[in-house]
């Protein structure tokens, strides 16, 4: 996959982000220790392209004035109407830097426990890790699926490599399964159903 050409966004003119949204890209800064705070606005199409394929919380490779750079993606920030992202925030990595960033948790066999007439409150949908810049994952399985009324779900059941330190606490509840609750209209419609 081609690099993301990050292009330098001109600070001193005002509502420079709202200029780059009205010509179709997306406003952002990247930092780290050699940058500082380098204002850039990327092509909407193609962000919205990187992220489908890295995830929001993925490291991406951009090119910075004909240079080739490594980035994690810190933050993406979306509007709350339409869902469309309005700016990103990325910090530069080096080498074998140790990053911090939040993974995703993805639950594995929900739809057993569903079928069960069982529900999985989930409590948490991402963990935060630190690991090398190579081994960040795109995110953390966890099974659930043999999960039964009653079981609790903590961070430190999440398997990851040994090379990833988790740094929430891991007696924090990410999960559990509980009945499922029925609402006025599902006893209604319950009553329904035996009159007919």
């Amino acid at each position: 996959m081609s690099n993301l050409e990050l292009k330098m966004r001109d600070k001193n003119v005002p509502n420079s982000a709202k200029k780059a949204r009205k010509s179709g890209n997306i406003p952002g800064v990247l930092y780290g220790k050699a940058i500082n705070n380098f204002m850039f606005e990327v092509g909407d199409l193609e962000l919205v392209h990187e992220i489908a394929s890295t995830g929001e919380h993925g490291i991406i490779d951009v090119l910075l004035n004909g240079e080739n750079h490594k980035a994690l993606i810190k933050e993406v920030q979306r509007d709350p109407a339409t869902n469309k992202i309005i700016h990103l925030d990325l910090e530069e990595l080096k080498g074998k830097d140790k990053i911090i960033s939040s993974v995703p948790i993805h639950y594995i066999g929900e739809e057993y426990i569903n079928r069960r007439g069982s529900v999985l409150q989930k409590e948490k949908d991402s963990v935060k890790i630190e690991c090398s810049v190579d081994s960040l994952p795109k995110y953390i399985n966890l099974n659930v699926g043999s999960g039964t009324v009653g079981a609790v779900y903590k961070l430190g059941d999440l398997e990851v490599a040994s090379e990833i330190s988790i740094l929430d606490d891991l007696n924090s509840v990410i999960a559990a399964v509980s009945y499922e609750r029925k609402t006025v209209s599902d006893d209604m419609d319950l009553a329904q159903e035996e009159a007919e």
